[in-house]
């Protein structure tokens, strides 16, 4: 008999995810007591394993690219020159839209959008106004008339110490790179290139959040800043290895997906091999690391209006959510030139500049940068499943919260209980796994699909006597017996891919 697969529109899914999310410790509403406040969020138990299983997993993967790229710490709350340097202060701004009557604020673009217009942040505020009064647009809350959009800056100021020294909360992680490459570059014997990466909090004063968990005012960033010299943007060491592959692109003036060749990308688009190499080993990432569907994925090129004031190329990552209705960003392959150590150096007086086989020149930056809690709510949302009655987190093994769960299947036999809990103490020494004997062994399974757990361990009555267990497997609900001295070694295979089910 065929399984039946219940489809979910768009807030059925979006509530179910939610749902889920809460009531299993995935997420939740910060100072939910006090009724929360829109933009943060508080990861729960499951939710915070998520994120470090997936935070690991982009470390191991992007620190791998070069033997020069290297995970730094740096601070959440930097000085003001810092900012007046990097152009954040000028230009670090959303387009802001306010309510006559109530007083509400929504970002212009936003409501745009939502009026049909696609890709609204790409016009000005001049346009946005404009297109404000032609559609006869009003307050989504009291209908009242809104006051002409503008800039606002979405930086948190605060002051440092007794005499009140002016900082920010940084807004993204990639300053603490900047003002720590001269140090690092020294530290690593003065090679290029150099990737600095950082994976931290940064804070954003979001105008007006939405899309629960995807838009936050505080979220964590995990950015690869590669420091190299302009004059070899055009090279890669390692092109032939990518050079034939096939990339998803959404160009800037074409409404489809293309698929192009890295070779094509270089020849025809003029887009430098260094840049392009690491777009590669992005889509890499997300097809074949994390598992992305092909037509859930595509980069998406920006122009000259949408990227931001420092990127002179810039492209989009973007996943087809299923509870936002399209494709989303989720990360993005930055071009900065050399336009931040060239700002530091200006404003600090300090020389940022190198000397490589006698030529001195201040490096360029090419920045992959990526938000950890949108890509977090992209795997509930892409390997989410409902089969009937039942929903079915379908996230890939090496993500999971949980690996393993194990069960004795009658909880009053102590003989079963102790097998069990044994089982659970030595595979709790190299992955995260539980234990549960509560409810029927049916329910039991349906918890563990429901978080995501790829694996399930049954101790019955056969397994004193043959020591041996029954392990299941998630996706397919297919069982198969193993010995218990060979389970830790079937589960290694089972969780890395080395083997199938």
């Amino acid at each position: 008999m065929t399984e039946k697969t219940n489809k979910l529109n768009r807030q059925e899914k979006t509530e179910k995810i939610f749902s889920i999310a809460s009531n299993r410790g995935f997420f939740f509403n910060t100072a939910n007591i006090y009724g929360g406040k829109a933009g943060f969020f508080t990861y729960g138990h499951l939710g915070k394993s998520l994120k470090n299983n997936w935070e690991s997993l982009w470390k191991k993967y992007y620190l791998n690219l070069d033997e020069n790229f290297h995970e730094i710490q740096s601070n959440s709350i930097l000085p003001e020159n810092v900012f007046k340097a990097s152009g954040h202060i000028e230009n670090f701004n959303d387009p802001l839209v306010e309510c006559k009557k109530c007083n509400s604020r929504f970002r212009a673009d936003h409501l745009l959008e939502q009026d049909g217009i696609a890709d609204a942040e790409a016009l000005s505020i001049e346009e946005m106004n404009n297109e404000i009064i032609n559609r006869k647009l009003k307050c989504p809350k009291c209908g009242g008339n809104l006051i002409d959009a503008r800039q606002f800056n979405m930086m948190f100021p605060i002051e440092i110490g007794f005499a009140g020294d002016r900082a920010y909360l940084s807004p993204e992680t990639a300053q603490g790179a900047y003002l720590t490459f001269k140090d690092e570059f020294f530290a690593t014997r003065s090679q290029l290139p150099l990737g600095l990466a950082i994976i931290d909090k940064v804070y954003r004063n979001e105008i007006s959040p939405r899309q629960g968990f995807f838009r936050l005012r505080e979220f964590t960033q995990s950015e690869l800043q590669i420091f190299f010299d302009a004059d070899r943007i055009n090279e890669h060491e390692n092109w032939k290895e990518i050079e034939n592959e096939i990339l998803l692109i959404k160009f800037a003036n074409k409404e489809k997906i293309e698929k192009i060749t890295c070779k094509k990308l270089n020849s025809s688009h003029k887009i430098p091999k260094f840049y392009i190499y690491h777009v590669a080993k992005v889509q890499k990432f997300y097809l074949e690391i994390v598992g992305i569907p092909k037509e859930k994925f595509r980069f998406r090129e920006l122009n000259e209006i949408e990227r931001a004031f420092y990127n002179k190329i810039h492209f989009d990552v973007e996943i087809d959510f299923g509870t936002l209705g399209g494709f989303k960003e989720i990360g993005g392959i930055h071009y900065r030139t050399d336009h931040d150590l060239g700002g530091h150096q200006k404003v600090s007086k300090k020389n940022l500049s190198v000397n490589i086989d006698g030529k001195k020149f201040i490096p360029h930056v090419l920045e992959l940068s990526f938000g950890v809690d949108r890509n977090v709510f992209m795997l509930l949302d892409i390997f989410f499943n409902k089969k009937e009655n039942n929903t079915i987190l379908k996230l890939p093994s090496k993500l999971a919260p949980i690996k393993v769960a194990i069960f004795p299947l009658v909880k009053k036999d102590k003989k079963l209980i102790r097998i069990a809990k044994d089982i659970y103490k030595e595979l709790l020494q190299e992955w995260d796994v539980s234990y549960d004997e509560s409810g029927s062994i049916g329910k039991r399974y349906a918890r563990n699909d429901e978080i995501g757990t790829p694996f399930c361990i049954t101790v019955d009555s056969d397994s004193a006597e043959k020591k041996d267990v029954t392990i299941r497997n998630r996706d397919d609900g297919k069982q198969k017996r193993i010995k218990i001295t060979e389970l830790r070694d079937v589960l290694r295979k089972l969780i890395s891919g080395e083997v199938s089910f």
